[in-house]
C-alpha cells in the first residue's frame, strides 16, 4: 500500500483538477479559447507527473492537465495559458491550454507541444535518441540517468508516424516510455469505429518494445506500475509501452461537448470510473482519514481555483508588439569571414565540398551528427556525398535509417532540445513530402511557440532538381513549398565554396536550415556547369544566410545607355542565365540569391532599380512559384524604376518532370529560353 501522505496528496490534486474542470465549464464566455480538461484521466497522470524527475523529459499531449499539477505546476499558470495571458509561463498567449513546454529548473523538461495528435512521438523519440547518443559518446554525465515519456490518447496511435517512432525507439533500443491513455473515443470517433486492437496490442508488433496494463482510473496501480516503469527504463535503457484504460468524463474539448456525441448510458458507464471517488474510498479505509477531512480537501481545493482563476482572469493581455519576438533565435553568423579562396588550391566539385564541410564539423564538434537514408557505411549516400564519414567517424555518429522522413525530419527537434546538433538528409526533394508534417507542425513553430525557449538548430540536407533523366520522382523541384513554411530557413548554393560557406553557417545557426543542393551542379557534369567547380575554402570560411552575390556584372556603358537588364536566380538558374548572357556582352547583371530565404532583398531591388528591367528566373514550375511571388514584391517595390513588367521564366506547368530527356528539356527552362527572353525584354 501506498503512504497515506501521497494518497491524500493526490487525492488533494484530484480536487484541484476537478475544480478546474468545473470552473472552466461554468465560465464558459470567459474561457473562450478552445480547451480539453483531464477529467477521467487524473489517476494516471498524476502518478506519472509525481513519479518524474528533473533530469526527465515528457512530451504531454493537451488533455494532461494533471500530469502537470503532478509535476508541481500552479492552476494559475495553466490558467494563464487557458486564457491567453501575456505572462502565460509556456507561450506567452500564443498557444492552447496544456500545450506547455519548459526549461524551468528542477523540473523535468518539456519540449514544444502541437495540437496535431500523435505528432509528438516522433520528436520526443528524438529526445530519448539525443541522450542515448551522449550517453554512447560520453558526452556528459547523468548521475541520474534520464527518462523520456511520450504521453498518446489511444486514438493518436492509428497514426503513421507513431509506427515510424516506435520503429526507431525498438530498432536502437532508446529509453522512452510511450504511456497511451485509452479513453475509447477519439472526438465522436469511437474505438470501435477506429482500430481493431488497442495499443497494447499494436505495440506487440514492434519487436523489442516491453508492454504493460494497468488501470488508468485507480491511483494506486497507475503509482506502483509507473514506479516500476520509470525505474526500469532508468535502469535498462530500453522502450516500452504503457497501455492505461481511463474513463473520459470531461467534454473532447470546450467546442465539442459530450452531449453532442455521446450516449447517456455512455457517460453513466464511464462515470463508474471516476478516480477522485476510487481514491476517496481507499483513502477512508486507511487509519484516520475520514468523509470529513475528504470534504474538507475538496472544498480546500474549490476556494484554491477560485482564488486562482480570478488572478488568472485579472492578468494582463500580451503586449501586441510582441507578435514577431522569437520567429527565430538570434544568430550570430552575420557577416562572411575566413578564407574563401585559398592560394594553390585546385578546384572542387560541389559535392566534395560539401562532404568536406560536413566532415570538419564532426571534427570539430563531438555534438554533431548526420544520419538519413543510405549516407552510411555502405555507400556513403547516393551521390556519394557522405562518402566515407562512417568509416572516419564511426557508426553511432554517421548511421543509416530507415525509409522515414517524417522520422528523420523530426527527430532533430528532440536531439537539438538535448543539444546535438544533427544533420540530417532526405535522399531526394521529391520525398519530402512525408517529412512536411514535422518540418511545418514541430519544427518551424517551436521557437515561436515556446518563445525562444526550444529553437531548433539542424540542418536538413535535400538533394533537388532535374539533371537528365531522373525520371518524375528524382528530378523535382521543391522550394516554392518549403518558402511557404514560417520558421525554417533556406538555402540554396550554386557553386562549391557557397555550399561549404553556407553549410558552415547552417551549422553554427541555432535555428533550422534546409540545404537545398542540385543533384546536376554536384559533379559539373551537365554541359555548361563548369564554374560551379571552384577552390575549396578553408574549414574557417563562413558564408553567412542572406547574402546575394553578383555572378555576373553588366558594363557601366550598358547601364549608363539604358542597355541592360538584371536576371534573379539561383541554382542551375544561375548557369544558364550567364551562358545565355554571353549573347549579349555586358547588357546582364546576373544576381545569385544563394538563400531563399533569408532573402537578401536589399541587393535585389538596388540591382533592379540600376537596371530598369528584370527577369526572374527559376527551374521550378512558374504558375503560384517563390519566382512569381519575388517577381510581384519587386514590381511592388521598384515599380517607379521598371522600364517594362517584371518577366519571369520557369518550368512549364506539369505535374512532374518527364523521364524521356526530350521531354525534360522541353519542360525545363534553358540558356536558349533565357537568351530569347533576354532579347525581347532589351528590345522592349
Amino acid at each position: 500500500m501506498l503512504s497515506k501522505d501521497l494518497m491524500l496528496k493526490a487525492y488533494r490534486l484530484m480536487m484541484t483538477a476537478k475544480a478546474m474542470a468545473e470552473t472552466y465549464d461554468a465560465n464558459r464566455q470567459v474561457c473562450k479559447y478552445v480547451h480539453s480538461t483531464s477529467r477521467g484521466h487524473e489517476a494516471i497522470q498524476l502518478a506519472t507527473g509525481m513519479l518524474l524527475k528533473p533530469c526527465d523529459y515528457v512530451s504531454p499531449y493537451y488533455r494532461d492537465e494533471s500530469l502537470m499539477l503532478g509535476m508541481g505546476y500552479r492552476p494559475y499558470e495553466l490558467m494563464l495559458q487557458l486564457l491567453a495571458k501575456g505572462e502565460d509561463p509556456f507561450t506567452g498567449g500564443r498557444e492552447y491550454y496544456n500545450h506547455p513546454n519548459s526549461r524551468r529548473e528542477n523540473f523535468p523538461k518539456i519540449i514544444h507541444q502541437s495540437s496535431a495528435t500523435g505528432m509528438q512521438a516522433v520528436p520526443t523519440t528524438g529526445v530519448a535518441q539525443g541522450i542515448q547518443y551522449i550517453e554512447k559518446q560520453k558526452l556528459k554525465d547523468h548521475p541520474i540517468p534520464p527518462v523520456v515519456v511520450c504521453s498518446l490518447g489511444d486514438g493518436s496511435v492509428t497514426e503513421g508516424e507513431v509506427s515510424e517512432a516506435f520503429q526507431f525507439a525498438v530498432l536502437h533500443q532508446l529509453p522512452i516510455i510511450y504511456l497511451v491513455q485509452d479513453n475509447d473515443w477519439g472526438i465522436s470517433v469511437s474505438s470501435d469505429e477506429a482500430r481493431t486492437m488497442d495499443a497494447y496490442e499494436f505495440a506487440a508488433g514492434f519487436k523489442g518494445m516491453e508492454r504493460v496494463r494497468l488501470n488508468g482510473s485507480d491511483f494506486i496501480d497507475s503509482y506502483k506500475t509507473m514506479e516500476y516503469t520509470i525505474d526500469w527504463v532508468r535502469r535498462e535503457r530500453k522502450p516500452i509501452l504503457v497501455h492505461a484504460k481511463v474513463p473520459l468524463l470531461g467534454h473532447h474539448t470546450s467546442g465539442v461537448r459530450k452531449e453532442w456525441y455521446r450516449t447517456t448510458e455512455d457517460l453513466e458507464k464511464h462515470g463508474v470510473d471516476d478516480p477522485g471517488p476510487k481514491l476517496r474510498k481507499s483513502l477512508l479505509q486507511m487509519k484516520g482519514v475520514t468523509e470529513a477531512a475528504l470534504d474538507k480537501i475538496e472544498e480546500e481545493e474549490k476556494t484554491y481555483v477560485e482564488s486562482e482563476f480570478g488572478f488568472a482572469v485579472s492578468a494582463a493581455d500580451p503586449d501586441p508588439a510582441t507578435v514577431s519576438d522569437h520567429i527565430f533565435a538570434p544568430n550570430k553568423i552575420t557577416e562572411e569571414t575566413g578564407t574563401r579562396t585559398p592560394a594553390g588550391k585546385e578546384k572542387v566539385v560541389m559535392v566534395d565540398a560539401a562532404l568536406h564541410a560536413v566532415e570538419e564539423l564532426l571534427q570539430d564538434h563531438p555534438e554533431a551528427l548526420f544520419y538519413g537514408q543510405d549516407v552510411g557505411r555502405r555507400l556513403g549516400g547516393v551521390f556519394r556525398e557522405a562518402a566515407t564519414l562512417a568509416d572516419k567517424f564511426g557508426d553511432n555518429r554517421v548511421f543509416n535509417t530507415a525509409i522515414q522522413e517524417a522520422y528523420i525530419i523530426g527527430s532533430t527537434v528532440g536531439m537539438s532540445a538535448v543539444g546535438l546538433k544533427p544533420i540530417v538528409e532526405v535522399q531526394f526533394a521529391d520525398y519530402i513530402y512525408p517529412g512536411i508534417n514535422q518540418l511545418v507542425t514541430e519544427i518551424s513553430k517551436s521557437c515561436y511557440l515556446t518563445c525562444g525557449k526550444f529553437p531548433i538548430s539542424c540542418i536538413i540536407r535535400v538533394p533537388i532538381g532535374a539533371y537528365g533523366g531522373g525520371g518524375p520522382y528524382h528530378s523535382g523541384s521543391v522550394e516554392s513549398t518549403l518558402a511557404t513554411i514560417k520558421g525554417i530557413k533556406i538555402a540554396y548554393p550554386s557553386n562549391a565554396a557557397d555550399i561549404k560557406g553556407l553549410m558552415k553557417a547552417a551549422f553554427h545557426d541555432p535555428n533550422p536550415v534546409v540545404m537545398l543542393e542540385h543533384k546536376g551542379l554536384y559533379w559539373s557534369k551537365v554541359p555548361g556547369t563548369q564554374e560551379a567547380m571552384m577552390p575549396e575554402p578553408d574549414r574557417d570560411y563562413i558564408l553567412p544566410m542572406g547574402k546575394g552575390a553578383v555572378a555576373l556584372e553588366a558594363s557601366d556603358e550598358a547601364i549608363e545607355n539604358g542597355a541592360s537588364l538584371c536576371i534573379i536566380t539561383y541554382g542551375m538558374g544561375v548557369y544558364w542565365a550567364k551562358n545565355a548572357a554571353k549573347e549579349f556582352p555586358g547588357a546582364v547583371e546576373v544576381i545569385d540569391v544563394r538563400t531563399i530565404y533569408p532573402l537578401d532583398e536589399e541587393l535585389i531591388y538596388n540591382t533592379v532599380k540600376k537596371h530598369g528591367k528584370c527577369i526572374v528566373l527559376t527551374e521550378e514550375q512558374l504558375r503560384n512559384s517563390f519566382c512569381e511571388a519575388l517577381a510581384g514584391r519587386i514590381a511592388q517595390n521598384c515599380f517607379s524604376y521598371l522600364d517594362a513588367p517584371v518577366q519571369t521564366i520557369g518550368a512549364l506547368d506539369l505535374p512532374a518532370v518527364p523521364m524521356n530527356m526530350l521531354l525534360e528539356a522541353e519542360m525545363l527552362p534553358s540558356a536558349e529560353k533565357v537568351a530569347a527572353k533576354i532579347e525581347w525584354l532589351l528590345n522592349y
